[in-house]
């Protein structure tokens, strides 16, 4: 039986990370461990899942509401990490407590910089599980990313899909990993929410997806408001500079294009998956509230639709 992302948060005994050094969760009480040598063996267990989290099956969460979104869920918390600068902080403290049965370390702040990777972090971060890849083609709507390489870009993203109401996201090759610290800090969370799979054959998913295919273009493709979104969708949305695959877009069924104000080359990659996204759940609130008749004029009186 496969085990669930979401169990109780301090399980009777785990087995470890994937080549990971770090102690079982456990339920005694016990004091937190202090690290202040990059020599530490836990500490140099800590950088290589910063440096390669899927490799490790594990990924490092940084910062109080990404930590506080793990407890509220019931989300495995193998090691709790601490500044020595994040005990004074109130919020910090209460998670600390929170979580008296699991694996705490206290780092040296030189230390804890280096393993979050921003200037002035708050001072505590987790070690999670990675969940379990999903298998099979996507079963309603689903974003295919092709070769996003910024790590931001892949977290707003994340983020935008969630909010979305939508479940799967899938990365294809030579995008930023899903649960690498940029990704998780841009994402906020939203991790918890979707099934991610990374490095994968994009065509070979929209071969095996019955939903429509919509490529994203910059020019070319039709108006995104005079398409009917109410049904499934996999969107693919490509690459910052080059754009989708021309293969992939071969392959999609619609080609999609947002109409931008004149003068404008594009928009940035999260900003268009957001609004192509938010306009297909705009017209499925609007058919599900007044029918098909409303939505069909509504398309009709869109005065940013081709005449």
């Amino acid at each position: 039986m496969r085990r669930s992302h979401r169990e109780s948060a301090i399980p009777s005994a785990l087995p470890r990370c994937r080549g990971f050094g770090f102690r079982h969760v456990r339920f005694e009480m016990s004091e937190p461990r202090h690290i202040t040598s990059r020599e530490n063996p836990s500490f140099k267990a800590l950088r290589a899942l910063v440096d390669d989290p899927r490799r490790q099956g594990c990924a490092l969460i940084d910062g109080i509401h990404l930590v506080a979104t793990c407890f509220a869920r019931n989300i495995v918390v193998r090691q709790l990490l601490v500044s020595e600068s994040g005990r004074q902080n109130a919020e910090i403290v209460a998670l600390m407590q929170g979580a008296a049965g699991a694996d705490r370390a206290i780092l040296r702040d030189s230390l804890f910089r280096e393993i979050s990777g921003v200037a002035t972090p708050t001072g505590i971060a987790a070690v999670i599980d990675i969940p379990p890849v999903v298998g099979g083609a996507p079963s309603s709507d689903a974003v295919l990313l092709d070769a996003v390489q910024d790590a931001g870009n892949v977290g707003a993203i994340l983020r935008t899909a969630a909010a979305a109401g939508l479940r799967d996201v899938v990365l294809g090759m030579g995008c930023a990993g899903a649960w690498t610290p940029r990704v998780l800090r841009a994402a906020q969370g939203a991790h918890f929410s979707l099934a991610i799979r990374e490095q994968v054959d994009l065509q070979a998913i929209l071969a095996a997806c019955p939903a429509t295919s919509i490529a994203t273009v910059a020019h070319g493709g039709a108006s995104l408001h005079e398409l009917d979104l109410t049904g499934p969708i996999i969107w693919l949305v490509g690459n910052e500079g080059a754009g989708l695959a021309p293969q992939l877009i071969a392959a999609a069924k619609i080609r999609a294009t947002i109409p931008l104000a004149s003068g404008t080359e594009s928009l940035n990659v999260a900003a268009a998956i957001a609004v192509c996204l938010f306009e297909a759940r705009r017209q499925r609130c609007l058919r599900s509230s007044s029918g098909t008749a409303d939505l069909e004029e509504t398309r009709s009186a869109d005065p940013c639709a081709p005449k």
